[in-house]
């Protein structure tokens, strides 16, 4: 380890006789008990002419000290590089001045100091500024405020000034002998020397760490799991399901009829009664004791006039035992506006400026429009509130059927079909249930025994699970209780073909899995690989695809339980080419830790 100190600038005194005084630096090298095993380069006597003199010796007993002294500032101008590659190496810049040497000091001020800040870019270096002699003509002041020798001396006040300035330390050394070299400049040395050594010592020691710390066995960074598949759901279709039965008329259980007879359009008594308490009580599923608003009566008396419908041939779909309704519209131009009307109710009733647009535009009469919209209030009008523009218009009203309908979801009223599962029954609507499933549409009319059946037997789901299926179909939502419940509602919707529902139960099933902490999959009794098995033998790929991926990321988990070794040979490959943690990655953690028990047996306990 070594110390390098570089001194600029001339101590000597210019108007002094002696033309052999020593340099400050050499001065202190000779009388300093520190220092041993000096060492000079040979033009050291004549440092006057020489532009640097390099000096080398031992300090502290062992630690090498290279000493550069450059007492003419002639070197920054004449070789920059140079005084650049000195301040660049230095541990300790020492700046002397003759305090009999106003103009070299003002060189020095002006021109050579901002050379030495500019090498230094903000370099953490110590620097000593020593004013060296006593002032000539006066006895030497240190007061910061005389002016005896201002004119041709350097002022302590200046010297301080320059040191404040610089970030410097400040020395006036009045004469170069034992006092001030040994005790005073050499002091304050001496002190940089050990702060220098220490902070090598410091970064040596740092290096060396960082050096170990690189070659040593270092621990096997776990790999994140690979991300599981994402299940996009499919979006609901409920009001184009329910609007597409108006047009395609199946199970049709309701026909209107013009004063004239001739019929303008067929409905289903379900949909029209899941809106309007009109309708509820035109086809008794509300007696009149039952609505406490006399307007809804005198609107369904005066609108409609119902007929029994024996004469009427039975249409295609429906069974034989529900007998059509036939109702009179008794208002000419409200009966004109029907289909129009039958077409905002199937859509949700919510499409109320497009309702008013149709209108205008078939009737072409201010007062016509006015008088069929507000009968049309009247209909849809909630017992004991009046109905306003604003509401029609509003959201109160949008998605009718998926609240309504379900007061008709698992009741005998308006029934015209029973399904009988595990011995007991469940009445549902067929209008309904040719809506919102292709597969029941096919049954009830196509060529099969249940279109001209009221009594429908199911097999292979339990109770619950079809009125978790049935409850669907009436209110576009489901809410399964468990896992298991969802993963027979996921069968019985495979069964039907409902495909939406089978997303919302897998989507349901991942959710919960998800959600399941490590502990309690660890201890849980529900088979992940049973529901593996059933998902794929039911063609939820989706599913599948991430409970396999599920069985991977929590390898660790799954591969001590019994039921892992119930997986197929596919099926384990794919779980071990994708387990988390790897293998690779088990095997690394283990031989740290043998290495990490290894370094802890080489301590010596005390």
């Amino acid at each position: 380890m070594s110390v390098n100190i570089v001194a600029f600038g001339n101590e000597r005194d210019v108007l002094s006789e002696d033309s052999q005084q020593s340099s400050l630096m050499w001065s202190y090298l000779r009388r300093s008990a520190l220092i041993s095993e000096i060492d000079s380069s040979p033009s050291a006597e004549h440092a006057r002419s020489a532009v640097t003199t390099e000096y080398q010796a031992c300090v502290f007993g062992n630690v090498r000290l290279v000493v550069h002294d450059c007492p003419l500032w002639d070197i920054f101008d004449s070789d920059w590089y140079t005084s650049r590659s000195l301040i660049g190496g230095a541990d300790i810049i020492v700046i002397k001045y003759s305090v009999n040497d106003k103009t070299s000091f003002q060189d020095l001020k002006d021109s050579y100091v901002p050379m030495i800040k500019k090498a230094l870019n903000h370099c953490s270096v110590p620097v000593i500024i020593s004013a060296v002699g006593a002032r000539k003509n006066a006895v030497p002041c240190t007061c910061p405020l005389c002016t005896l020798d201002r004119r041709s001396c350097v002022t302590t006040s200046e010297g301080a000034q320059l040191a404040k300035e610089f970030g410097a330390t400040y020395l006036e050394l009045h004469a170069l002998n034992d006092f001030y070299i040994q005790k005073y400049f050499g002091g304050v040395l001496e002190y940089f020397m050990i702060q220098s050594l220490n902070q090598k010592s410091s970064e040596k020691m740092k290096k060396r760490k960082k050096t170990q710390k690189c070659h040593r066995l270092q621990p096997p960074q776990l790999e994140q799991p690979e991300k599981m598949p994402i299940l996009k759901g499919e979006a609901s279709h409920y009001d184009s399901d329910l609007h597409n039965l108006l047009f395609c008329c199946q199970c049709a259980d309701v026909a209107f009829y013009s004063e004239d007879s001739s019929k303008v359009v067929e409905a289903h008594k379900v949909i029209l009664c899941s809106v309007s308490h009109v309708f509820m009580l035109l086809f008794d599923v509300k007696s009149p004791a039952d609505i406490h608003d006399p307007s809804i009566l005198r609107t369904a008396q005066s609108l409609f006039a119902v007929e029994a419908g024996a004469g009427l041939p039975t249409p295609h779909g429906v069974p034989p035992c529900s007998v059509p309704i036939r109702v009179v519209v008794k208002d000419s131009v409200f009966c004109s506006c029907l289909p129009d009307i039958l077409h905002f109710i199937y859509s949700g009733a919510f499409q109320w400026e497009r309702l008013e647009e149709d209108i205008k535009k078939k009737l072409k009469d201010s007062e016509k429009t006015e008088h069929v919209l507000e009968k049309v209030k009247c209909i849809l009008k909630t017992p004991g509130k009046v109905n306003s523009l604003q509401d029609c218009q509003s959201h109160q009203i949008k998605r009718l059927y998926s609240t309504s309908l379900r007061l008709f979801f698992n009741t005998p009223v308006l029934a015209d079909v029973i399904f009988t599962i595990q011995g007991a029954t469940v009445p549902a609507h067929r209008a309904v249930l040719v809506a919102r499933c292709e597969v029941m549409a096919a049954m009830f009319n196509g060529n099969f025994l249940e279109a001209n059946s009221i009594l429908v037997p199911v097999y292979g789901v339990s109770k619950d699970t079809f009125l978790s299926f049935l409850e669907y179909l009436y209110t576009d939502s489901c809410c399964p209780a468990s896992i298991l419940q969802a993963m027979s509602l996921l069968i019985c919707a495979e069964m039907y073909q409902v495909m939406r529902l089978q997303h919302i139960c897998e989507l349901y099933i991942i959710t919960q899995l998800q959600s399941m902490p490590s502990r309690e999959l660890a201890s849980t009794s529900l088979s992940i690989v049973s529901l593996l098995k059933k998902a794929k033998f039911h063609n939820s790929d989706c599913l599948s695809t991430w409970l396999l991926h599920f069985i991977a990321t929590n390898y660790l988990i799954f591969s001590q339980k019994p039921e892992f070794q119930d997986l197929s040979v596919e099926e384990r490959n794919f779980v071990e080419m994708h387990r988390w943690p790897s293998s690779m990655y088990l095997k690394q953690l283990a031989e740290y830790r043998s290495y990490i028990h290894s370094q802890r047996c080489h301590c010596t306990i005390m």
